[in-house]
């Protein structure tokens, strides 16, 4: 099934709002935060907790770009299909951020609802690097839309 944002809107895993530069520079900080935190937990060879912290540094800088947009999440499903509808489809995003969005996003799902999740110190690295690619792009993305 194909979700663009108006089949995200009818399913309630995304509710309009007015747009929000304030919340989206927040939401910025706070995915900066988690990179810290990220960094700070692969430092300390907490890896489950790297790699949880990494997606939420993805989560929230592309959560940024909602908000500026004017929605907000109901689901994190629904923020990787809002950029791929809003952005990538337009040509403005690589497919790639979406796809390192799910796979973190179903990494960090397995992580909470699993009894054996294991994570290598060589995956909780990659998860961090990644994590700080995509706040980056992230904010590329937001500079260049934010007019």
């Amino acid at each position: 099934m194909k979700y663009n944002v108006k089949k995200l809107l009818e399913l309630n895993l995304l509710r309009k709002i007015p747009p929000s530069p304030k919340k989206a520079e927040e939401s910025i900080k706070t995915a900066e935060s988690w990179l810290i935190e990220a960094e700070n937990n692969l430092r300390n060879r907490a890896l489950r907790s790297c790699i949880l912290s990494s997606y939420l540094a993805m989560f929230h800088a592309a959560r940024a770009i909602l908000f500026l947009k004017g929605f907000r999440e109901k689901s994190h499903f629904a923020v990787a299909r809002f950029l791929e509808d809003m952005f990538v489809e337009k040509g403005l995003l690589e497919r790639k951020w979406v796809e390192i969005l799910d796979y973190y996003r179903e990494m960090r799902h397995e992580d909470q609802y699993s009894t054996g999740f294991v994570v290598s110190e060589e995956e909780a690295e990659r998860a961090f690097e990644t994590a700080e690619e995509f706040v980056e792009r992230m904010k590329e993305l937001f500079e260049r839309i934010k007019s």
